[in-house]
């Protein structure tokens, strides 16, 4: 693998997945190979080297990109450097696909019948109003995992289907829909499965949510907490999409916790030998 500074490894990208900032994701295999394979990175889009001057337009504006191939060879360094030159904050991903598998790098299943990534247009969801624990996580994923610029929308519980079918969208979290409670789990298990995303951390998220949702709280020490966050974001807000702003914010930090900080602790004071040596001192 190359060291070029037009590059990000593996390794780094992993850890900007998942969080607000991670940068804009962009598939840019072969068709043939693109469609050979059932998945991609989290969030990426699929769009053709050869119309590179057609849809650069349609980046976010500002956001980092990074792009690739199969093996991080011509493909994605060659639509890096048309990016770049077009004034595009653009990388490639150092050895492609291949090499983010080799690293453990998550991956998500393609499901083109919920949100096709080579589509021009964001997917669009629809659930319950006034969300609280599930109809708040399974946007955060859809938005972190699947598709960055998909459109959420909450209506009248009675009205989710009808809506589903007037807005093309995908129906989640009622009852008689695929992605929805099965058993004693819930929305959220059901949709991450669904994606078959394997990430511990995630998983670890998942049992949280669970515990929240289905008044299981003994399910994970953080349940508790999720429960009455959830409940506070809703009693803080009338507009649902502000719920939703500040409880992406939430799993943003939940999930990173599951990732980076799950071991970590905090007490006060620090050690009984600091409160002695303190005590001595006054």
């Amino acid at each position: 693998m190359g060291s070029s500074t037009l590059s990000i490894s593996p390794t780094d990208l992993i850890r900007l997945i998942g969080g607000a900032d991670a940068p804009t994701i962009v598939d840019v295999r072969r068709r043939p190979a693109y469609d050979a394979d059932d998945r991609v990175l989290p969030a990426a889009v699929w769009r053709d080297l050869q119309a590179v001057d057609g849809w650069r337009s349609g980046l976010p504006a500002g956001m980092p990109v990074v792009v690739y191939c199969v093996h991080g060879h011509q493909i994605s360094q060659a639509t890096t450097s048309r990016l770049h030159l077009a004034g595009v904050n653009a990388r490639y991903l150092d050895g492609g696909i291949d090499a983010w598998r080799a690293a453990g790098g998550p991956l998500v299943a393609r499901r083109p019948d919920w949100c096709d990534p080579a589509s021009e247009r964001p997917s669009r969801w629809v659930t319950r109003e006034r969300p609280k624990i599930d109809r708040i996580a399974c946007p955060w994923f859809i938005r972190r995992f699947v598709d960055r610029r998909a459109e959420i929308h909450y209506v009248g519980a009675e009205w989710v289907r009808d809506a589903a079918v007037e807005l093309a969208a995908v129906p989640f979290d009622v009852p008689g829909v695929e992605l929805t409670h099965i058993g004693a789990t819930c929305s959220f298990d059901t949709l991450v499965a669904a994606y078959g995303v394997a990430d511990p951390a995630l998983l670890r998220v998942a049992d949280i949510v669970r515990g929240a949702d289905t008044a299981r709280l003994d399910l994970a020490p953080e349940a508790a907490g999720l429960l009455a966050l959830s409940l506070g974001v809703s009693a803080a807000t009338v507009d649902d999409q502000d719920a939703l702003g500040w409880g992406l914010r939430l799993y943003d930090a939940l999930y990173a916790w599951a990732r980076f900080a799950a071991e970590e602790t905090h007490n006060w004071p620090a050690s009984k030998t600091a409160t002695k040596t303190a005590g001595v001192a006054r």
